[in-house]
């Protein structure tokens, strides 16, 4: 009994088998690996993370050049790749917006310039452009709504107020159209802005106001029949039967060019 507490006494050792040996250098290696396998999946979630961005812009940058050839489908997927690479680049979608609206894809670029609202509430620059896509839509309501946010944004932009216009005109306000086409023929004084004034100002049987909105038209655009054509009615509207068809000849040569 004296011996039991014995410090000296040898500590009986339990003995490793070859299968518990194998199976402790098994889980090191498994745990080395699921550790090399961790810092290998930050380290490309990193690189990614560098990566991405850049090779999205080089995308959206195709993509622009694509749109401004007029090369619309081709711009598209560029597109379309570039938000696959960045899910939030707002101008992939205003671009891809614009691509769709030149191929009377109106829906999709309604969804588009409705993220672009959503990612960018302050741009005037989508409410325009989804205000022209619903415009396509023949939207009125709708087209009124988004121009009175774009002008609430910049009150300087022309656009706005021709659309807005046009779709005052097609509701059955034109009085209301005219000061729109006022407002836009003050910021932009172009044949777009003094034809949609013109056809107003014959909508409600102004004439010869039309005919000076008109002349404007021809001297901005000489080269189109449409304004020559207008004027040929104003014109036999006040009985100038002589210039109404020298308006109509003409703009018939033109369209036969």
């Amino acid at each position: 009994m004296g011996n039991d507490n014995n410090p000296e006494t040898p500590v009986p050792l339990t003995p490793v088998s070859a299968e518990d040996f194998a199976w402790r250098k098994r889980r090191i290696v498994l745990i080395c690996s699921a550790v090399a396998l961790v810092v290998a999946l930050a380290a490309i979630w990193v690189f990614r993370r560098s990566v991405d961005p850049l090779e999205a812009q080089k995308t959206l940058d195709a993509g622009e050049r694509q749109l401004k050839a007029a090369h619309y489908a081709e711009a598209i997927l560029a597109f379309d790749h570039a938000l696959a690479l960045k899910r939030d680049l707002v101008e992939a979608y205003q671009l891809r917006g614009r691509a769709n609206l030149a191929l009377a894809q109106l829906e999709p670029a309604i969804r588009d310039f409705s993220k672009v609202i959503q990612l960018r509430p302050d741009s005037a620059e989508a409410f325009v452009d989804r205000a022209a896509a619903r415009l396509g839509q023949q939207d009125y309501q709708g087209t009124i709504v988004d121009c009175g946010e774009a002008l609430a944004r910049d009150s300087r932009l022309a656009l706005p107020y021709n659309m807005r216009g046009i779709a005052l005109r097609e509701t059955g306000s034109p009085q209301k159209a005219l000061q729109d086409f006022n407002r836009a023929v003050e910021r932009s004084p172009d044949e777009a802005n003094y034809f949609q004034r013109a056809a107003t100002y014959q909508l409600i049987g102004e004439h010869k106001l039309a005919i000076m909105d008109l002349d404007q038209v021809i001297a901005l655009f000489p080269s189109s029949p449409t304004g020559y054509l207008a004027r040929a009615k104003s014109r036999a509207a006040i009985g100038d039967l002589v210039g109404a068809r020298g308006d109509r000849e003409a703009g018939r040569l033109l369209e036969g060019r």
